[in-house]
């Protein structure tokens, strides 16, 4: 069964870190580019970063950049998305999804790709004092 999982989240206090991780079961990410994506309580699901298959790429939503940062590690065929200075606005399911598609490119449409193969189920990131 082809499957993504993520870990890494938790409850954090605002301006703290936490490191998410994307694995794969049954494939491997390594040829996949992937996507973050986050789901907040009654609001839509939006894209929040991705990276290309060889990490070159990356793009990330306005509201993260310069405290989020993703990564890959092609060795531990994971994905990681840095996340610090965390603010309540933070708060939500974070989801990884992968894509054969190329779809990390500039722009929204990078961050919102609608065609991603696999996804995560989550993991609740809580940032809260």
């Amino acid at each position: 069964q082809l499957q993504l999982v993520e870990s890494g989240g938790g409850l954090v206090q605002p301006g703290g870190s936490l490191r998410l991780s994307c694995a794969a079961s049954g494939f491997t990410l390594n040829y996949y580019h992937i996507g973050w994506f986050r789901q907040a309580p009654g609001k839509e699901r939006e894209g929040v970063s991705c990276i290309s298959s060889g990490g070159g790429s990356t793009n990330y939503a306005d509201s993260v950049k310069g405290r989020f940062t993703v990564s890959r590690d092609h060795a531990k065929a994971t994905v990681y998305l840095q996340m610090n200075s965390l603010k309540p606005e933070d708060t939500a399911i974070y989801y990884c999804a992968a894509a054969v598609q190329p779809m990390c490119v500039p722009g929204p449409q990078g961050l919102n790709y609608g065609g991603m193969d696999y996804w995560g189920k989550g993991t609740l990131v809580t940032v809260s004092s």
